[in-house]
């Protein structure tokens, strides 16, 4: 590791430079744990995430192992999202792929010309893909995954891929379809439960239409403030969704749903919930061990970005 990547006020544990620069924040031993557990135990695609994201490695590494995710067809699968075994394409996986390009800052690919038009092939007359295809029944997969006959066009992942492609400036086709479909999804019918709502916040923040998104966003500030949908019981040993889980980041609209006080104490509570051997676990009943190892290298990731990013931001290193 070269000296800009260990930054000011950087120690060395093991060898290893950490505490400054793109760690900053985030407590030093908790950080050589947290690698520890993403390198014996995280897929590929996110150890070189993880060095990317947090030793300042560069995004080729990423790029290359995301494209052994994607289909001949354009569309990814194989996995990426790790709770049904399907190689086949699946929509999701390719708002997991989008995810990823987004977060290295790796758009400039052919992969995502070739995820847009499998979107395109993939996305019925209204201009939304399902959230989960027939393909996915043929394999192993989490009882959530199973697909009905006709599996209709969904907000989620549509809101959040069209997001992501929105924010990223890609022009194609299916873009504006995709819009079209969430518009139509979001004013017909209020969304509800964690992922439906998660896309269409996604959509809503990256929509070109800034009135006509504020007018929604207004509807389910609403809703949120007046349900159980956010858990505020951060021991709830159930599959809930507290307030970190709506505002992983300090910014955007769910950031501003929530009191400075009920984030630092999300943030402790995220902080004291990494477990000894290093990673943070997932919420879920998981299909086998594996990808539950699967799922615990890439939400160890995700925690370690909520730390650093709340920090930067001035609510205190965890």
């Amino acid at each position: 590791m070269n000296d800009s990547v260990k930054g000011v006020g950087a120690v060395s544990i093991g060898g290893i430079a950490v505490g400054g620069g793109i760690q900053s924040g985030i407590d030093a031993d908790r950080f050589v744990r947290a690698r520890d557990f993403v390198l014996r135990n995280a897929r590929l695609v996110d150890r070189y995430l993880f060095a990317c994201l947090f030793e300042g490695a560069s995004i080729e590494p990423v790029r290359e192992a995301l494209r052994a995710y994607q289909n001949p067809d354009g569309g990814f699968g194989n996995a990426l999202e790790p709770d049904k075994r399907c190689p086949d394409s699946q929509p999701v996986d390719a708002e997991e792929a989008l995810k990823i390009l987004d977060v290295v800052d790796g758009f400039d690919d052919p992969m995502v010309e070739g995820v847009c038009d499998w979107l395109e092939q993939t996305a019925d007359a209204t201009g939304g893909v399902p959230f989960v295809l027939r393909s996915a029944n043929d394999y192993p997969h989490a009882p959530w995954w199973e697909a009905p006959p006709e599996p209709p066009p969904s907000i989620n992942p549509t809101g959040s891929i069209v997001a992501i492609l929105t924010k990223r400036n890609v022009a194609h086709p299916w873009v504006e379809r995709g819009t079209e479909f969430c518009w139509r999804s979001l004013e017909d019918e209020q969304a509800t439960g964690f992922n439906d709502l998660r896309c269409a916040i996604a959509f809503l923040e990256q929509a070109a239409d800034r009135d006509r998104a504020a007018a929604s966003l207004a509807r389910i500030r609403a809703y949120l403030l007046s349900s159980d949908e956010i858990e505020y019981d951060l021991s709830a040993p159930r599959y809930v969704h507290t307030p970190l889980d709506w505002a992983p980041a300090p910014i955007g609209f769910s950031h501003g749903l929530f009191t400075r006080d009920q984030l630092i104490e999300g943030l402790a509570a995220l902080a004291n919930a990494q477990r000894d051997d290093g990673g943070w676990p997932i919420k879920w009943p998981a299909i086998s061990p594996g990808v539950e190892l699967e799922w615990r290298g890439r939400v160890t990731i995700d925690a370690l970005l909520t730390l650093r990013s709340y920090a930067v931001a001035g609510y205190g290193a965890a």
